[in-house]
C-alpha cells in the first residue's frame, strides 16, 4: 500500500492520497466540477457573458420566510461538514486544527492581519471584477437576492463566514499539509491550491477564475509566512461580508455597481 509517512500515525501515502481526494470530492473539488459545467453552459448560451447573471444567496422558498430561513441555515451548516471532517482527520494525527493555525491562540493578530489583507484585496478585487465584466470575460455577479426580511443580513454574514472557513481550512491549511506529506514541491502545491480556488469560481466566468486564482497565490504565500489559516479566514469573511451586505445596500442606488 505504500511507505508509511512520518508523523501520520503509520498512514501510508496511498491512504493520505485517497483521503485527500475524498475530502475534495465531498467539498470544493465537486464545486469545481459543478462550476466548470456551469461555465460551459454560459459560454455556449447565446449572448455575452456580462448579459448573464450568477446569483449567490438566493431565496430557497420564495414567499415563505420561515421555511426560507430554515433552508438557508441548513445550507450553511451542511456546507461546514467537510470542515468537521478535516478537523477529525487532523485530530487523528494528534495535531488538531491548531496545526494549520485555526484556533483561538492568537485572536488579535489574526483579526488585525485579516483586516489589512481584506482592505488591500477588496479594492483590487472590485476593480478587477468591473474590468473583467467590461471586457466580456465575466458574468454579472449578484451576491444576494434574498427577500427583505429580518434575518436577511444575519444570514448573509453567516454565509460569508461559512465560505471563508470552508475554503481557507480545506484549500489552504488541509490541502497544503497533505500535499507536503505526499512529497509535492512547495511551488506545485501552491499552484494546485490556487487552481482549485479558481476552478470553483468558474461559474462567474474567466475573470472569476483568474482573479480567485491570483488571490489563492497570495493566500498561500501569506499562510506560509504566518503559519496560520486564522488571518485568511478573517480576510475572506470580511471580503464576502462586504460583497454580500454591500450589494444589498447599494444595488440600484449607485451607477457603477452592475445588477442583473
Amino acid at each position: 500500500m505504500g511507505d508509511s509517512i512520518p508523523g501520520t500515525e503509520g498512514l501510508t501515502r496511498r491512504i493520505l492520497r485517497d483521503e485527500t481526494l475524498l475530502v475534495l470530492a465531498l467539498s470544493l473539488g465537486a464545486s469545481g466540477v459543478s462550476a466548470l459545467i456551469s461555465f460551459v453552459g454560459s459560454v455556449t448560451k447565446p449572448g455575452g457573458l456580462k448579459d448573464q447573471a450568477a446569483t449567490l444567496n438566493a431565496s430557497a422558498a420564495p414567499g415563505r420566510p420561515w421555511l426560507d430561513l430554515a433552508w438557508q441555515l441548513f445550507g450553511i451548516a451542511s456546507a461546514l461538514v467537510p470542515v468537521a471532517l478535516v478537523a477529525h482527520l487532523l485530530m487523528r494525527e494528534g495535531k488538531g486544527m491548531r496545526v494549520i493555525g485555526f484556533d483561538r491562540t492568537r485572536p488579535w493578530p489574526d483579526l488585525g492581519r485579516g483586516a489589512v489583507v481584506a482592505a488591500v484585496i477588496g479594492s483590487t478585487g472590485i476593480a478587477f471584477y468591473l474590468a473583467a465584466r467590461g471586457f466580456g470575460a465575466n458574468l454579472t455577479v449578484v451576491p444576494e437576492a434574498l427577500p427583505d426580511v429580518w434575518w436577511k443580513f444575519p444570514v448573509l454574514i453567516l454565509s460569508a463566514v461559512q465560505n471563508a472557513v470552508l475554503e481557507e481550512v480545506i484549500v489552504v491549511g488541509y490541502l497544503l499539509r497533505r500535499l507536503g506529506q505526499l512529497g509535492w514541491t512547495p511551488g506545485t502545491a501552491l499552484m494546485a491550491s490556487a487552481v482549485l480556488r479558481g476552478s470553483y469560481h468558474l461559474y462567474q466566468g474567466i475573470g472569476g477564475f483568474v482573479g480567485n486564482m491570483a488571490m489563492g497565490v497570495v493566500f498561500v504565500w501569506l499562510y506560509r509566512r504566518w503559519g496560520r489559516v486564522g488571518p485568511l479566514v478573517v480576510a475572506h469573511s470580511l471580503l464576502d461580508i462586504g460583497a454580500f451586505v454591500g450589494y444589498a445596500l447599494l444595488a440600484g442606488k449607485v451607477g457603477w455597481l452592475p445588477t442583473a
